[in-house]
């Protein structure tokens, strides 16, 4: 049985504090293994976890996902911003009272700020996650906030696959 979280209702404000704990967590869990990275291995230096499989390779990287717009960082930052604030202002109606939803929402903001922190204090984000198949494949390498980010993009995508949407205001009320 599923039901939708009505506003301004203790379900509300207890799902509302479960995203911001979430934001907060996953933003220091991103900043820690990061500053982890970064103070323990030497840049482009890869760590063996998985052979052939899965390694920790430090890397810098000056752009967005698979390094486009390299070399913008103020314009990726600005775009990190507008998007969190979007997020922000519209969380409720974008959760449509759904509360995967709001988990969804609040895993995007969390890597929102910690890859915007990066891009304002170092210039560029800093990533080590490296998954690849021996040398025949490589993903780019990536990190905390990425996986935030895309686990909350794929939960936000699946729950408008599989639950209905709002009722859509009219003009006028009708």
């Amino acid at each position: 049985m599923s039901f939708q979280i009505e506003p301004h209702t203790p379900a509300e404000r207890k799902i509302l504090i479960v995203s911001a704990l979430l934001v907060f967590f996953f933003v220091a869990l991103d900043q820690a293994t990061k500053l982890l990275a970064a103070g323990t291995m030497q840049l482009h230096e890869s760590i063996v976890l998985i052979p052939g499989w899965f390694n920790l390779t430090y890397v810098r990287n000056p752009g967005a996902a698979w390094s486009m717009l390299a070399g913008f960082s103020w314009l990726l930052l600005s775009f990190g911003v507008a998007a969190g604030v979007l997020i922000l202002i519209f969380f409720r109606r974008w959760s449509e009272k759904w509360g995967e939803r709001y988990i969804a929402l609040a895993l995007i903001e969390s890597g929102i700020i910690g890859n915007s922190i990066d891009r304002l204090w170092h210039g560029s984000v800093i990533d080590f996650f490296h998954v690849h198949y021996y040398d025949f494949y490589h993903y780019p390498i990536f990190n905390v906030a990425d996986c935030a980010i895309c686990t909350g993009v794929m939960i936000f995508i699946i729950s408008n696959i599989f639950r209905p949407g709002g009722k859509k205001e009219t003009p006028g009320g009708a």
